[in-house]
């Protein structure tokens, strides 16, 4: 396994550039590539124990593969090669699959880094790349987008490496284990960065709205999918390693479903409210990190799913959609995701939400249970749309759909244990009283949400006081 785990991932960086050599068969080799880092999660579940790689000593790298890894790998290719399938005939230069199979190989490094430096190294890695796709379509908007995501991206990693070092003055290496006694202010700065990268709590508000609804729809299915998780891989396996780290990045999580849940309700701009929904569903990943990886794939393959059907929709807005009719076939696959997402039977979202309450502390239950009807809430105003109308879908959006939909319900198996009466009886209950809400106190009002969190200005301050709160944490 350890010479398969470096050609793995050297051999993504190869084929990107490699791609840019044989533009004809940028499709395929970037399909073969997702389709290698598929079969290699798979292997990986099969492996008794975990695999450990040191490199280079405590300058090097240190590498650290198992269950919770292969979760997140299996993720990264499942809505990579959805992706590519939803691009097959869109005409996309090859310049679009090299980056795109680049950010693969960056996103899968995260996967299995077991020190601080590395994972820096990674996130600069994806931050470029994501902004060259964020960039993709050159328009004055685009690229104006992509600026503010790089600029946000490259603050959070300077408080990030500013921590990293202060960690390592005091352990003489980078490695994870060093969180056990470093000082205050280095775990805070590393805390921050992840929680700027990975959209957390009041971080998400003005970074994910504004980036997914102005991104391509593509783009916007792997940003929201796995590119958001890079900063949460590090944060959950920080987590499961250390009790006080554990207590702080659970209320941060209990906080961010929270707030997410509440914008999501109320947003009136489909893209938006996904990418708000995605504030929320990472919370829910952060509660319980002992078994966040198992919800981070069913959260990356539906999100992914309803960015590619969102952008195939007559409208953005929940107003104009009201009043026209959706083509039959993508209305289905639209309630299909949204009853995963809701925590519904037969499909991975309902597993991933009973294992995720059955791991919470006592303290979080009422708030997450309250996060998880606001869900319901939320994608009921998707649900209730008008079907019936005409459109012309592309094959490559079928096959996009066939991955992950296919992947949810294979998914559902990973904790078969959860269908008891009591288990199905819960997330129903909870779906239908969602659906009542919406339809008889939400529907009716409209409500438009302060955008004053989002403005570029407020970007230092907020991170100086998510700082400032993280600091006083550590040391209480």
């Amino acid at each position: 396994m350890t010479i398969l785990t470096i050609v793995w991932i050297a051999l993504s960086f190869f084929v990107g550039f490699v791609i840019y050599l044989l533009p004809p068969l940028s499709r395929y080799l970037a399909l073969a590539i997702a389709l290698f880092s598929g079969s290699y999660a798979l292997l990986n579940f099969r492996q008794s124990s975990p695999l450990t790689l040191q490199l280079l000593d405590n300058f090097g790298v240190s590498l650290l593969v198992d269950q919770l890894s292969s979760f997140f790998i299996l993720t990264n290719a499942l809505v990579t090669a959805a992706v590519i399938f939803y691009c097959w005939n869109t005409g996309k230069k090859a310049f679009f699959y090299a980056q795109l199979i680049i950010l693969h190989g960056s996103m899968n490094a995260i996967f299995i880094c077991a020190d601080f430096l590395s994972v820096y190294v990674a996130l600069e890695v994806i931050g470029i790349s994501s902004f060259l796709l964020l960039a993709y379509p050159r328009t004055n908007r685009t690229i104006w987008v992509a600026l503010r995501y790089l600029f946000v991206s490259n603050v959070a990693m300077l408080f990030y490496l500013i921590g990293a070092i202060l960690i390592y003055q005091v352990n003489r290496s980078f490695a994870f284990a060093g969180l056990t006694n470093a000082p205050p202010e280095g775990i805070a700065l590393i805390l921050v960065g992840l929680f700027v990268k990975g959209g957390v709590f009041v971080s998400g508000l003005w970074l994910l709205p504004v980036t997914y609804s102005e991104s391509e729809t593509p783009v916007a299915a792997i940003l929201s999918g796995v590119v958001i998780k890079v900063g949460i891989f590090p944060l959950v396996r920080c987590a499961l390693m250390f009790e006080d780290v554990d207590n702080i990045i659970r209320v941060f999580g209990v906080a961010s479903a929270l707030v997410g849940v509440i914008y999501t309700i109320l947003e009136q701009d489909t893209r938006r409210m996904l990418a708000f929904s995605s504030v929320s569903q990472l919370g829910f990943i952060l509660a319980a990190p002992e078994v966040g990886g198992f919800y981070a794939l069913s959260h990356g393959l539906v999100k992914s799913a309803l960015f590619l059907i969102v952008g195939n929709l007559p409208s953005y807005q929940f107003k104009e959609l009201q009043s026209k009719p959706i083509y039959t076939p993508l209305w289905t696959a639209l309630v299909i995701a949204s009853f995963s997402i809701s925590g519904f039977p037969l499909l991975s979202g309902f597993g991933a939400k009973v294992l995720t309450m059955r791991s919470l502390l006592g303290w979080q239950v009422i708030v997450m249970n309250i996060a998880a009807l606001g869900t319901a809430i939320a994608f009921a105003k998707f649900i209730f749309l008008p079907k019936g109308g005409e459109k012309k879908i592309k094959y490559g959006f079928w096959s996009a759909m066939a991955v992950l939909f296919g992947g949810l319900v294979v998914a559902n198996g990973v904790y078969y244990k959860a269908y008891t009466l009591e288990n199905v009886i819960k997330p129903l209950v909870t779906i239908g009283l969602g659906w009542l809400i919406y339809l008889f106190l939400i529907k009716p009002i409209v409500l438009r949400l302060p955008r004053m969190l989002e403005q570029f200005d407020h970007l230092i301050g907020v991170m100086s006081l998510i700082l400032v709160s993280l600091f006083w944490m550590v040391l209480a």
